[in-house]
């Protein structure tokens, strides 16, 4: 095999080749085997001669003949045959790996394996046909799935390194890390998914600046230069074509995973993502809510219509921190949410300190919240974790109502508290624990007295801090007052016949 440099040939044999070609080729009609030999010489000479040219047309002419004749194995053995010939090129094996890839549609069910497999064992280990051994084995791999083996089928397309592969497009390269990852999901391992999905970039899918003309017009002819002078061994330039289908499919998935792990507050940001999707903004349809339940995952790229609605029940349905607090209070502030007058009203009671009544908030959205394909009072839902979401929404309720709560209150009864929760003596308990335990609340449960304290303990030191910072402030107070005391004193001197009006008053 050559070292891959472009050499300048020490002799053309463009004549030869059109002539003996055509010969060969009428040869083959009655003897396949003698017109492979008869150009099997000439590619030889073309070879040692390093004309790059009339070898791969020489190349390209006897896989062909081998096709016409129907003859695959014929096929398969010349192809293992000229890839291994001494000091081939190979920019010509790499153009006789392109034209086999296209027999491979044409040929016998029975016969594309072993085409197949010929292709990946010549292909193997050499980077200079990396992006066409990746094609052929996707090409298997889609073979697989449709044979119903989806583990084989996972197997094989996930032992590609595609992000290293420096002559293959970003566009592909995304397109196939998205399948790898559909697959993984599909065959249930979830892990894996996750690990490869973290391969791809999120700023190939950020919004561009829209530019002027002019500016489209600059970047044009920058491109064609930096084309032009790029060499054999660069990396094809990057195409700016629009990415807004592999970004939707790669949400999708993520959104997916976020799902299966319960992760809602990443759901939530990639639901986020979508919204913030040019073709999402200017189609409205896709951000009504839809009482249609959506479909199980399909590796596709269509995203549920009902992007603006999970947003919200996403983050109300994530547990309380500070991100997910300011996240929250941005979702609230977007002015699309008029679209969404049930959803927004839900909202709106997670922003405001005032306690939610779970009953009432049951009986006010529980029926058109079953309506969605997101929640579900039984756990006889197509989706199993619907009803969980269900559960997790009323978990959310009563923790924030124990935030506020605790907002308002130093000291209070467990009996009034549980009152308030709408929750039994148990619950209650169970409920303040746990937000102790996430430190979201202080509190302290004395049981033999009933009382539930969320005054946090201080000590001196504290104390004694808050006095001299409240001391502080009230001198500073003082010292305004005497400021403002003394400047309408000085106003009122300095007013015409003030001081003459007063000693008039002292004379009478």
């Amino acid at each position: 095999m050559s070292d891959g440099r472009i050499l300048k040939p020490d002799k053309d044999f463009s004549k030869e080749a059109d002539k003996q070609i055509p010969e060969a080729q009428k040869l083959a009609i009655s003897n396949v085997q003698a017109a492979i030999e008869k150009l099997s010489v000439l590619e030889k000479s073309t070879r040692q001669a390093s004309d790059l040219a009339s070898t791969s047309r020489l190349l390209v002419a006897i896989v062909t003949i081998c096709k016409d004749s129907r003859d695959w194995g014929l096929l398969n053995e010349q192809v293992l045959l000229l890839s291994k010939k001494h000091g081939q090129l190979k920019q010509a094996t790499t153009k006789m790996v392109q034209v086999v890839m296209t027999f491979i549609e044409s040929a016998p069910n029975a016969e594309k394996l072993s085409i197949i497999e010929t292709l990946r064992v010549v292909t193997e280990g050499k980077i200079f046909v990396e992006v066409e051994r990746a094609r052929v084995t996707r090409i298997l791999s889609n073979m697989k799935k449709e044979q119903g083996d989806l583990n084989a089928a996972a197997d094989i397309l996930c032992e590609l390194q595609v992000e290293t592969f420096g002559s293959m497009e970003r566009r592909e390269k995304t397109e196939f890390i998205l399948e790898q990852v559909s697959l993984c999901i599909e065959k249930g391992d979830w892990t894996q998914a996750g690990i490869l999905s973290r391969k791809i970039s999120t700023k190939y899918f950020a919004r561009k600046p829209k530019r002027t003309p002019e500016q489209v017009e600059k970047d044009r002819i920058e491109r064609e230069e930096k084309e032009k002078n790029r060499s054999a061994d660069d990396p094809p330039l990057e195409k700016e074509d629009d990415v807004t289908d592999l970004k939707l499919r790669y949400y999708e998935q993520q959104i997916t995973l976020a799902k299966h792990d319960d992760n809602y507050l990443e759901a939530c940001k990639h639901y986020r993502q979508v919204l913030d999707t040019e073709s999402v903004e200017n189609n409205p349809e896709q951000l009504h809510a839809v009482s249609t339940p959506a479909p199980a995952y399909e590796p596709t790229t269509n995203i549920p219509f009902q992007v603006l609605q999970r947003v919200v029940y996403y983050i109300i349905l994530s547990p309380y921190d500070n991100e997910q607090s300011d996240l929250l209070h941005r979702v609230y502030a977007n002015t699309r949410n008029t679209l969404i007058p049930p959803e927004a009203q839900l909202l709106k009671l997670f922003t405001v300190p005032e306690l939610m009544r779970w009953p009432i908030v049951s009986e006010k959205f529980g029926p058109h919240l079953y309506t969605t394909d997101v929640f579900s009072a039984t756990p006889t839902s197509s989706d199993p974790k619907a009803h969980s979401r269900w559960q997790d929404l009323r978990k959310r309720v009563i923790e924030h109502n124990v935030r506020v709560v605790a907002k308002y209150y130093t000291r209070i009864e467990m009996g009034r508290l549980t009152q308030l929760l709408d929750l039994d003596e148990d619950e209650t308990e169970s409920y303040i624990s746990q937000l102790v335990t996430a430190k979201t609340v202080y509190a302290k449960i004395d049981r033999p007295a009933r009382v539930v304290s969320f005054a946090k303990t201080r000590d001196a030191d504290e104390v004694l801090n808050e006095w001299s910072g409240s001391m502080k402030s009230l001198l500073g107070l003082l010292e305004r007052i005497d400021h403002l005391i003394t400047k309408e004193e000085m106003m009122a001197r300095i007013q015409p016949g003030g001081e003459r009006g007063g000693k008039e008053v002292k004379a009478h």
